[in-house]
This record gives structure tokens, sequence and C-alpha cells, in this order.
């Protein structure tokens, strides 16, 4: 187990340099100039250039990239054109609506994906089967920005129940923030939901016909026993890694969720800087995004281990 963690954290080095090297001259293949912004639309041609030896992007394209690399290795993500502070302090005061969000949402995955796709799994080809499996293709085939704003249109402009939008720090007041994320982690974590249960389904559907499962219940093992002890454990093997990506994806910044409720997390914060050319930003939410993919395909790797005790890395 050791030996597979040291692995695991070496393939870190050479997938984070190629990240990087991507991410750095795909940045800077969008179009417009950042100088050109900061500077205004008034602004001369010498003012524009003025601002460029400012920011230090009028250097050619491979100095801008080696300079870039020596401060990732000091732990220097650069400093945010716009808002003139270390991109590190701006990714980490937004990740606070992004975790609570992913928190949320993923409880309304488990929540509702599990049990269902448990009933749908033991009961193929029966009317709560086929009930569970349409709304699941509904949930996966529905745009969550839609689902979010039907949401709001119901509980928040006619019902008057929840908020329609905004975030309360956590600190600030907990059943407030609770009660303004409900919403939004509905919205988000329907589609993971409706996704966990699909493929928990085909998994209990395919593991209640294996051999150990027959001779259980020639054992005279209770119902609930084969179900939940033998056979879940199983078939949450394959369900972990879908579980695993809807976390990656959502700690990665939910656009269009808080840009439809108003949260000032991650994912509104790529769209701002995409929007004003913020190289320095834009790049250090994206290697944020790939630490994390990388970070939770490990942690699942290691639940499975603990799912199932047959799983060995050596």
């Amino acid at each position: 187990m050791y030996n597979y963690l040291l692995r695991r954290i070496l393939y870190l080095i050479p997938v984070m340099l190629i990240v990087v090297t991507f991410v750095f001259f795909m940045v800077h293949l969008i179009p417009g100039d950042p100088a050109a912004v900061m500077a205004g639309i008034e602004a001369t041609e010498e003012e524009i250039e003025q601002m460029r030896r400012l920011l230090g992007i009028d250097r050619p394209i491979y100095e801008q990239y080696g300079r870039y690399v020596l401060r990732l290795l000091k732990g220097d993500l650069g400093k945010s054109l716009f808002l003139d502070r270390p991109v590190v302090s701006v990714i980490v005061e937004r990740l606070e609506p992004t975790i609570i969000l992913t928190f949320f949402s993923l409880v309304v995955a488990v929540i509702i994906g599990i049990p269902a796709g448990i009933i749908a799994g033991i009961l193929p080809n029966t009317w709560s089967d086929k009930t569970t499996m349409v709304i699941a293709m509904f949930g996966i085939s529905m745009p969550p920005f839609w689902l979010g704003l039907n949401l709001i249109y119901i509980f928040s402009l006619k019902l008057k129940l929840f908020p329609p939008g905004n975030y309360v720090s956590l600190s600030a007041n907990p059943i407030k923030c609770i009660h303004y994320m409900l919403l939004p982690s509905i919205s988000l974590g329907f589609a993971s939901a409706a996704l966990v249960a699909r493929i928990l389904r085909s998994c209990m559907i395919e593991v209640l016909t294996q051999d150990y499962i027959r001779t259980a219940r020639a054992k005279g093992l209770a119902e609930r026993v084969v179900i939940y002890i033998h056979a879940l454990r199983n078939a949450m093997v394959p369900t972990m890694t879908v579980i695993g990506i809807s976390v990656a994806i959502h700690l990665g910044g939910a656009v269009v969720t808080e840009t439809v409720f108003n949260l000032p997390g991650v994912g509104r914060l790529v769209v701002t800087s995409i929007l004003r050319r913020d190289y320095p930003v834009i790049q250090g939410v994206v290697l944020f995004t790939a630490a994390i993919y990388v970070c939770v395909n490990l942690v699942v790797d290691l639940i499975y281990c603990i799912i199932d005790p047959r799983i060995r890395y050596d």
C-alpha cells in the first residue's frame, strides 16, 4: 500500500508538468489583450505598451513560461492582474461557497441516488425500476441551470420558501447558510444522483447474478444481509468512481450553478477571470482543479480497498 502511494505521488510530477504546460499556452491563445483591457478604452498605444511591460507580458512567450514554472516551484501562483493580490489568496477566499455547495450536492446525490439504485437493481423490469430509470434519465438529460431556474421560480418567487440566490458565510450564520445553499445543492446534486442511481442499478443487477450471492441465499442468510452486506458492497466499487468524479467536478467549480444562484465560488471566479483576460488566476484555478482530480482519484482508489478487501495494490 505504501509503495503504491509513493508511486502515485511521484506520478503527480509529470502529470502536473503536462497540465502546467498545456494550461499556460492555451490561456495565451485566448483572444484579447489584458494590457489593453486594464489600460482602458481611451488608452494610447504607448500607455498600453507600458502596461504590458508592467505586467511582464511583453517578454517572449518562452521566457514567460520559464518564469512561470520557476515561480510554481517556489509555490507562487503569481498575482492577479486585476485584483493585484496573490492568486492563492484569491482562490482560497472563493473556496468556502464551492466546498459547501459540493458537500450538500454530494449529500443529495447519495441520499437520492443510492436508495434509488438499490431498489431498481433488486427489482429489475418492475414498475419501480422503470419509474426510477425514467426519473434518472430525466435528471441526467436536464441541464442544471434549467432545474435551478425552475426551483427559483417555484420555491422562491411563488412559494417564497427559499431565497433566489446569493450567499451567507457559514461562520456568520450556519442556519442561514444552509437555507441559502439548499436550492443550489438540489440543482447540482440531482444530476449526480441520477447518474449514481443508473450505475448502481447496473452493478446490482450484475452482482446479484454471481455465484457467491446464490451461495449466500442457499446458506439461509436473510435477504437484507445478502443485499446490503454481500451485493451492495461489491456494487459500490464502480459507483464510488462516479461519486469521486462528481466531487472533483463540483470542487473544480460548478460554473453554471454558481452563476444562476449568484454564489461567489470558484466557478464564477473562472468566468470573471476569462472575461478580464486575467491569465494568472485562470492558470491557478485550472491547476487547482487538476490537483483536485488527481487527489480524488487517489482517495477513491484507497476507498476501493476498504469496500472490497480483495483489492490489493502492490
